[in-house]
Formats: C-alpha cells, structure tokens, sequence
C-alpha cells in the first residue's frame, strides 16, 4: 500500500512563522507522528506547499515530497502527487496535523477495504456537533460525501460524517482524478468527490473520535499533547514502570521503559530513548534520544544522544552531551559535564568537572574542579587517561595529551606534555612562604585606618 500524507496547508490560526505540521507533541513533530504510522503500511509520500523547506527538514531521507502550489484543495494535492500514486496499490491518505491515529484504526480501514474489494472505504465517525464536517449520505448501496458549505438543511442533520481518511484502490484513483471540478462554494477540488464516483464503497465508524482529532490552533495542539502523554503514561504503567506524578511527567511516543523503573516527577523523557529495568530517573531529569541499561540512576540532570550502561548513577545537575558513553558502573556526579566522552568501567567524576572529547580508562579517579581543554579556539583535540590513572583536583589537561596508566597528576596541575604510566605529574608554581606577611599586613590596614 502507498501512504499520501496531505501537509501543505498555512495553519493560519496558529498564529506561527513555521508550518502547523512541524509543531511539536511531545516533543515530536505532528508530521513525524503521521509519516511513523505510514511507514507501517507502506511508502510514504508527502505534499507539501507552505514553507516546503521547513517541512522537508523534518522528513526522514526516504519519504517523497510533492510540491502542491497553489494549494486548491485536498483534490489538488493528490493530483500534485499523481506520480506517487500506483495501479496495482492501494492509497491511504492520511493528513500531517492529525497526529494520534493509530495503528489498529488503520488496520480495521484496510481490513473492510479488502474484504468488501472496495475502489474506496472511508473512516467516519459519528458526533451530535456535525457542523463543518462533510455529511455521509449512502444512496443505492454507495456512498457520497457533501461537504457541509454545500449541503442542504436535511443534509446538514445527518449525524455520521467524514474523517478525511481514506483506502482508495489506485487504479481508482488514476482512472477518475482528472474527473474533479472545482464547481462548489469554496472553488477547490475535494477529494470528497472521488468517494461518490465509486461504485464499491462502505465507511468504518470510529468511536474514539480523538484519533481523528485534527490540530487548527494552539489551544488544540496542547489539548491533543495532554491526551497523548496521559495514553503513554497509563500504557507504561500497565507494562510495568512506576510514574510517581503523571501530572508532571512527560515521556514522548517513540521512548521505551522496562519494568520496575520509577520516573520521578517533572521529568521529560523525548525522541528514541529506551531505558532498561529498575532504573531510577528523576526527579527534574531530561533524557533525549539516549540508551540507557539496567539499575542506572540519573537525577536532577540533562542526557543527550549518550549511551549508559548498567549500574550507572549520574547527577545530580550533571549535562551529558552528545556522544557520551559510560561504562559499567560508572559514577558521574554533581556539576559534570561531558561531551564526545567515553568513560571506562568503574570510573569516577564525582564533581565539578568538564570532559570533552577526552577517552578515560577503566578505575581512573578524576578529582574535583578537573578540565579538559579541549579546544584551542581553532580546533578540539582528543585526551587519554589511562586504566587506574588518578586525576587530581584542579588539574587541566591541556590536549592532545595522554595520561599513562596507573599515572598521577597533583592537585592544581596544568598539564601540557603526555604522562607515563605510573608517573606522578605536577604542573604548578613552586609554593612561597613570607612568614608574618598576613600579620604585618593586617597592622598596617589597622593603623591606616586609625590615621583616618
């Protein structure tokens, strides 16, 4: 089956210089939400028109775009897409701002389409507020759809109306799109017309109407956002994981938990993440599209594009950049920050500590106020701390430089040239002593202030 995902429109009461489909729910964009369901059907294609550009930027490399410009109604764009659309496949056509249709609704759609050998099933539901919508009128075994500007006062009563989501047989399609007349009171070509020129046609009713729930402004994109992060939440509940405060907790569509991790409140969780069992995560953490293993902590701190391994406790307030990974059993603890960093087994940077593009060996210490320079205002450079080296507090590494194993770097250190194995490196000013310097110092700030 080929996918037709409808995305050009202006979202004007969105009130927005972006298009209405980049707009985010929980954290992930409406059109990513759409293009994520097609792929489980079959190719995807997009049309585009308003800012295209932006659009595309959040379409993975495999989806096909057509340019629909101007935009002349959902008729127009599917003849924009023509060359997308197959003989021998059926079309579903779904739209880039109706972002929570699932799965099973669409199988149930395919699954009438091809019992009853339809050349189009159409997804309904049924509402007692039906004004705007187009009305389903069944007439000698067919269906037609009347859009609600040009149906009549009978018309207008009819209770069942129309999606917008349809299974055509392509064939279908290609044989009757050249057939679409923009004679109607808003002068656009409905893809609602192709539905009453079929002679094999029939409706799936839907009962959660939400799934079809479409987003026109702000108010509707966070009303859509809570019921999506309430579904998620309870279906991560049910499966086994602990969310302490629903109400404050926020886990995207696409992250994966397993059983017996407690998510402690204001968390957010975004993008392909997945965490393993009996993690800890929280209170005031953000994880984005990381990895995380078994019986690993993360509280009150940032994870980003990084890789935890199992029995790893990180924060509180530490930021994981992109490209971190840590070992087993790793500790990284309050006000450390690491980027492009992989730490070894069962080390240690325990606090206020940057790591940057830095390789650290299995059982090293890194000690307090620790840096790695790593940039020169040019160029960022690479350092290497060996297995069971120990990283005195306030040293700063300057790279490129390795640290030997087993090796030590005094407290307070600059260390500019590599180190070998188990050498002890100092890098600092020779200590002075001016005895009673303090004392002759306070008496003359004493006696200074006497003359005053």
């Amino acid at each position: 089956m080929k996918v037709l995902i409808l995305a050009a429109g202006l979202g004007k009461r969105m009130k927005s210089k972006y298009p209405k489909v980049v707009h985010k729910i929980l954290g992930k964009p409406m059109i990513n939400w759409v293009v994520d369901l097609g792929k489980a059907f079959g190719e995807v294609g997009v049309v585009v028109g308003h800012k295209a550009d932006i659009v595309k930027s959040y379409l993975p490399e495999d989806v096909k775009t057509y340019l629909q410009e101007p935009q002349l109604g959902t008729g127009h764009a599917v003849m924009c897409a023509r060359d997308f659309i197959s003989e021998n496949e059926d079309l579903l056509v779904l739209y880039g701002d109706v972002p929570l249709l699932s799965k099973e609704t669409i199988n149930k759609l395919k699954k009438e389409h091809e019992e009853q050998k339809n050349q189009v099933t159409v997804l309904t539901f049924v509402t007692d507020n039906p004004a705007g919508y187009g009305r389903i009128i069944r007439e000698n075994g067919k269906v037609r759809i009347v859009e609600d500007k040009d149906a009549t006062e009978e018309e207008k009563k009819i209770k069942e109306v129309n999606s917008g989501i349809y299974i055509f047989s392509g064939k279908f399609v290609l044989e009757n799109l050249d057939k679409l007349s923009n004679n109607n009171a808003q002068g656009e070509y409905y893809l609602t017309d192709l539905v009453g020129m079929a002679e094999r046609s029939s409706t799936v009713i839907l009962e959660d109407i939400v799934e079809v729930s479409g987003v026109n402004d702000r108010i509707q994109l966070a009303q859509l956002e809570t019921i999506a992060k309430q579904r998620i939440l309870e279906k991560l509940m049910l499966s086994g994981v602990t969310i302490v405060d629903p109400n404050s907790t926020f886990i995207g569509p696409d992250v994966e938990i397993g059983m017996d991790t407690i998510i402690y409140p204001f968390t957010i969780i975004e993008g392909y993440t997945k965490i393993g069992e009996d993690c800890e995560v929280g209170p005031y953490s953000h994880i984005v599209d990381s990895n995380i293993g078994n019986e690993v902590k993360v509280i009150r701190s940032e994870v980003e594009k990084s890789v935890i391994e199992n029995k790893v406790s990180v924060g509180p307030f530490s930021r994981l950049r992109e490209g971190t990974v840590l070992k087993e059993k790793v500790k990284i603890g309050n006000f450390v920050e690491t980027k492009k960093t992989t730490v070894g087994k069962n080390s240690k940077a325990q606090h206020l500590t940057y790591l940057g593009d830095a390789t650290i060996g299995e059982d090293v210490n890194v000690g307090a106020g620790t840096i790695t320079c790593n940039y020169d205002g040019y160029k960022k450079y690479p350092t290497y701390i060996g297995d069971g080296a120990f990283i005195g507090s306030n040293s700063s590494l300057v790279a490129p430089v390795n640290i030997g194993k087993g090796a030590i770097t005094g407290a307070g250190s600059v260390i500019t040239e590599d180190v070998p194995d188990d050498a002890l490196a100092l890098g600092r000013a020779r200590q002075i002593i001016k005895e009673g310097w303090a004392k002759k110092k306070r008496e003359e700030l004493k006696n200074a202030d006497h003359k005053e």
